[in-house]
């Protein structure tokens, strides 16, 4: 008989593990709360306009691909990717530095604007390529006891940990100008930390960037959890949108399965978890069954910034880079307002997305869309939205006009949407407000995770950036090929393409 598994939350990490369980013939549920697939990886559509709501490219896609290949698919045959080769433009008071993935451009572009760093370039790239191969086994592995701290692979990682260093420790290692050093340290904003901050052994993030280069999938990156769907519906899993979960069914710590918003319940023989940890933890679990993860004890975890978040569909294109980093006059200072001080800065730091000069199927002929991303303090902050939101969006949408190229932004805007942390606690279920999850200090890394099978409750496992090996989408990814691998060597079931798979590939 199938063993019925039960997937909470349709995000990449449930998306991912879905696809995979139900090509290996499990019989697999999913049940989403959002009226769409995708989660933080979904899509706004609004008159037109298609946005993605949170990642917006792809980095890494071997590990996507991996993944399809394992459910015996193809992922080129679900997703057109559209390589950037110039990654992103970064907008700094007294510059604008383009950042290339061919080593050649990038060498001249960082000898034309900070001369004699052009070295320390190279060596950053050819060192972290050291640290990468040691890292990985660890990011594709369990991690949830402290004896696999002396495990052969861990042992040979720990030196390429950076221990004690932060990221901008370790950048300072390898460039002298301080611009230079905020170009390879900014993504530490991926997992919503400071780089002074951020453990060193992050490095890695700008050195995947460099290496690998970045991807924009044709519709939006939302077409990944799409296509993941797609897949997982294929095999015959099913997935339900609208139909929220508002708590596991236990028996003793042992989970039976679920009860959802309508009241229905559904069995499981086990239950996959995607749902933003702390957020799950808090709502669906009754008071007093967790001992380790209890709101008190969550309440006093690290976790990441929030985001302040516009969403334009604008009657005009602009001419400029798919990505825009506009820095603030005083990074630093910025930086610390969104994580220590917890307050609104005054000159924000702001990500755009202009994906309407790659991709003209988001918007309707002659016009585009714009996301805009402001890093600001999660919900700790006590920070009241409802009366400053409209304040902070004029002030992002000012910024962008004076510092970049999108003049006369707002005289163009047709369609606007705007989340900010209140709307990321309330209506995308995200705890506190922290779009990263739980922060990524090694006190809350590996073993210190939430672990893949959950620790706490019996039949139950977790996906997602809430859990080993962290935030960002290919971790996530990661999260789903680690928890998936230990459900099926439970059940002596191959994690291997099989032979009736590349047959109905073939087909």
């Amino acid at each position: 008989m199938k063993k019925k598994i039960v997937v909470i939350g349709a995000g990449p990490g449930g998306l991912a593990a879905s696809m995979l369980l139900a090509s290996k013939g499990y019989d697999v549920e999913v049940y989403e709360k959002q009226p769409h697939v995708g989660g933080r990886n979904g899509a706004i559509k609004l008159k037109g306009y298609t946005f993605d709501i949170g990642p917006t490219f792809l980095s890494m896609p071997h590990i996507a691909e991996e993944l399809f290949e394992v459910a015996g698919r193809n992922l080129h045959d679900y997703l057109e990717l559209k390589e950037l080769k110039k990654m992103y433009e970064l907008i700094f008071t007294d510059k604008k530095v383009q950042m290339y993935r061919d080593k050649n451009k990038m060498f001249d572009e960082i000898e034309k604007h900070f001369p004699g760093n052009g070295e320390g370039y190279l060596r950053f790239m050819k060192e972290t390529q050291r640290k990468m191969d040691t890292l990985t086994p660890i990011l594709q592995n369990k991690m949830d006891s402290l004896i696999q701290y002396l495990s052969p692979r861990v042992l040979k990682a720990i030196p390429q940990l950076s221990l004690g260093k932060s990221l901008y420790d370790v950048l300072s290692q390898y460039f002298k100008d301080e611009h230079l050093k905020l170009a390879f340290t900014f993504q530490s904003k991926y997992l919503g930390m400071s780089p002074w901050e951020c453990p060193g052994a992050f490095s890695i993030l700008s050195f995947m960037e460099h290496e690998y280069g970045i991807y924009h999938p044709i519709g939006g990156l939302n077409q990944l959890s799409e296509a993941m769907a797609r897949v997982t519906k294929e095999y015959g899993g099913k997935i339900h949108l609208n139909k929220g979960v508002k708590r596991l069914i236990l028996d003793g710590r042992k989970v039976k399965g679920v009860l959802l918003e309508t009241g229905e319940q559904v069995e499981a023989d086990e239950v996959v978890i995607n749902g933003d940890f702390a957020h799950i933890m808090t709502h669906l679990v009754e008071p007093g069954v967790l001992k380790k993860y209890t709101s008190e004890k969550l309440e006093k975890k690290k976790y990441s910034c929030s985001t302040f978040m516009i969403y334009l569909g604008i009657n005009k294109t602009y001419k400029l880079p798919h990505h825009t980093i506009c820095f603030a006059d005083d990074y630093k200072k910025n930086v610390e307002e969104i994580t220590k001080t917890m307050s609104l800065s005054e000159d924000p730091s702001i990500y755009i997305q202009n994906a309407s000069v790659t991709d003209p199927t988001l918007a309707p002929e002659g016009k585009s869309t714009l996301y805009i991303l402001a890093p600001v303090p999660n919900n700790m902050s006590k920070i009241d939205w409802a009366t400053h939101e409209q304040t902070f969006k004029e002030l992002v949408l000012k910024t962008v006009e004076e510092k970049t190229g999108f003049k006369g932004l707002r005289d163009v805007v047709e369609v606007e949407k705007v989340i900010s942390p209140r709307n990321w606690e309330t209506e995308m279920l995200v705890y506190k407000g922290a779009t990263f999850n739980l922060g990524h200090q090694l006190s809350q890394m590996m073993v210190f995770r939430p672990h893949n099978r959950f620790e706490e409750l019996e039949n139950t496992w977790l996906v997602g950036g809430g859990t080993h090996p962290g935030s960002g989408l290919p971790t996530i990814l990661e999260s789903a090929r680690i928890t998936t691998k230990m459900m099926m060597k439970e059940d002596g079931v191959s994690f291997e393409p099989s032979l009736q798979q590349g047959m109905e590939q073939a087909l």
